[in-house]
């Protein structure tokens, strides 16, 4: 099994990486931060005659990577109560490249678990949930298998190092993913 981390945050070493570090500690993983990639907001040309038009940036060796792995964690900070501006881009292109026929995208993502990391603040175990609901209907909407989230209670960097619950979920998913590769 081959796992794939998709770090959305807007900036290195936050709270949400921390805990996915901790995740894949000595696990063999891939690693993407999407903020080293150039991806463009999606133009909904969907209801264009010709579709979307072909866009240059770096979004299709992004993609080729989540396709090429069979475990994603996808992790991004709480941001105004739903997912990262750099990880937004990341789905709405999902519109374009679900109609692209040199991907198969959906029948590819079929084969998929899913895991989602989130850390915040405000009561982040009420108010995250909305956003836990919503990958959960992104991923029902193209057949992933979704296995599990966590929730980080934290807000400036470090203070999820004093969150146990999340830390010992951590740790659970590090001997899970151990016992798969």
């Amino acid at each position: 099994m081959k796992i794939l981390t998709i770090l959305g945050s807007s900036r290195r070493e936050g709270n949400t990486e921390y805990l996915v570090r901790k995740i894949v500690d000595g696990v063999q993983h891939t690693e993407l931060f999407l903020g080293d990639y150039k991806l463009d907001p999606i133009i909904d040309e969907r209801h264009r005659e010709g579709g979307f038009n072909e866009t240059h940036d770096d979004y299709e060796s992004v993609l080729e990577q989540l396709l090429a792995h069979d475990i994603i964690v996808f992790a991004t900070p709480v941001y105004w109560f739903g997912m990262s501006a750099q990880m937004k881009v990341f789905f709405d292109r999902w519109s374009q490249y679900l109609r692209d026929e040199r991907f198969n995208m959906k029948a590819a993502l079929q084969n998929k678990q899913a895991y989602v990391v989130t850390t915040g603040g405000s009561n982040p175990h009420i108010t995250a949930l909305p956003l836990i609901q919503q990958f959960g209907h992104i991923f029902d909407f193209v057949g992933m298998t979704y296995k599990d989230y966590m929730i980080g209670n934290a807000v400036k960097p470090g203070e999820v190092k004093e969150d146990i619950l999340a830390l010992q979920k951590a740790k659970q998913w590090n001997e899970h993913f151990k016992t798969l590769i």
